[in-house]
């Protein structure tokens, strides 16, 4: 796989740090500083040919490594397999350089933060930042066991543990948490029941939707109710037209539009094929996207200006790319 904006980074340490859970330490193969990145940024990694992102969990102002942790999923797509069950000390691997989607909003109150599960990789990044800033913030993560819980040696010595609480079992309510709404902004991440109960949760107390900021790795499991997903409009076929040339290309009512692109010759990024990760994400210049993604915030959606082609479709009969 070619990877763009590529740095090729060193397994420095790999060790385990809860049940199916491996921490990674990545260092550059050639021993330089590492590019800078932001807390709730995210590496896109060459999983034997598979595109895959992993949150960095690492303290942000190391510039000489980056720390990932992969939960080991046994009906995933293979990506964490391959990290988990192949990926040693030494080994190599190939990267794009760190971006990111669950930025942090500059703001004299305090933040609060929410993790559950592995989703507390971009939290513990916001963490180091906030620590480092000087600034107060309130943390809570989740676990559904003991063996579960993540990190639990390192946080415990962590500079900022006395801002942080650590919850064992599900949260069935999670309003006395969230509290009203203050000026203050909040951050989840972690499985997609917890992060629609947050904040729904925070919506029921007047928190408006932007100071509410979220991540999610994975799109939505089958409704425990109906054991199936809510399903989206009928698809229908339309056209993109490239804005640097005016060529439009037809994409079919059974085709997404970067399978579409790909049959034309222009090639997008894709990992997730969910819109999940960002990895697509591109700027829309004319029309109305029919999004169907679960990355951008309701905002983001109805302004319209970008859409994930992997997933996403059009409302119009026409959509103008930023290509």
């Amino acid at each position: 796989m070619s990877v763009d904006t590529g740095v090729r980074l060193r397994v420095a340490r790999r060790f385990d740090v809860a049940e199916n859970i491996v921490a990674f330490e990545l260092e550059a193969a050639n021993g330089m500083p590492l590019p800078a990145f932001e807390a709730g940024a995210h590496l896109e990694i060459d999983c034997d040919g598979q595109a895959r992102h992993y949150s960095l969990c690492s303290d942000p102002a190391d510039p000489m490594r980056y720390m990932i942790a992969v939960q080991r999923e046994a009906d995933g797509r293979g990506g964490s397999r391959y990290l988990c069950e192949s990926v040693g000390m030494n080994d190599l691997l190939d990267v794009r350089a760190p971006r990111n989607h669950f930025t942090l909003v500059p703001s004299e109150q305090v933040p609060l933060l929410i993790a559950g599960g592995i989703g507390i990789t971009p939290i513990l990044a916001m963490a180091w930042a906030l620590h480092n800033a000087g600034q107060r913030f309130e943390m809570h993560d989740f676990a559904t066991t003991v063996e579960r819980q993540s990190f639990k040696t390192e946080l415990a010595d962590a500079p900022w543990a006395s801002n942080m609480t650590r919850h064992i079992g599900r949260c069935d309510d999670f309003a006395p948490l969230v509290g009203g709404f203050e000026g203050r902004h909040l951050y989840v991440c972690g499985p997609f029941a917890m992060i629609d109960a947050v904040l729904d949760a925070a919506h029921a107390m007047g928190w408006p939707s932007r100071y509410l900021h979220f991540e999610r790795f994975a799109a939505p499991a089958p409704s425990r109710d109906t054991g199936k997903v809510p399903e989206p409009p009928p698809n229908t076929a339309f056209e993109v037209e490239l804005a640097s040339t005016g060529l439009r290309i037809a994409v079919a009512a059974d085709q997404t539009v970067c399978a579409a692109l790909a049959d034309a010759g222009v090639v997008i990024p894709v990992s997730c094929e969910q819109g999940v990760c960002g990895s697509c994400l591109t700027r829309v210049l004319g029309g109305i996207p029919e999004h169907r993604d679960w990355l951008l915030s309701a905002a983001e959606q109805d302004a319209g200006d970008v859409f994930t082609p992997c997933c996403s479709r059009s409302k119009t009969p026409l959509l103008v790319l930023d290509l």
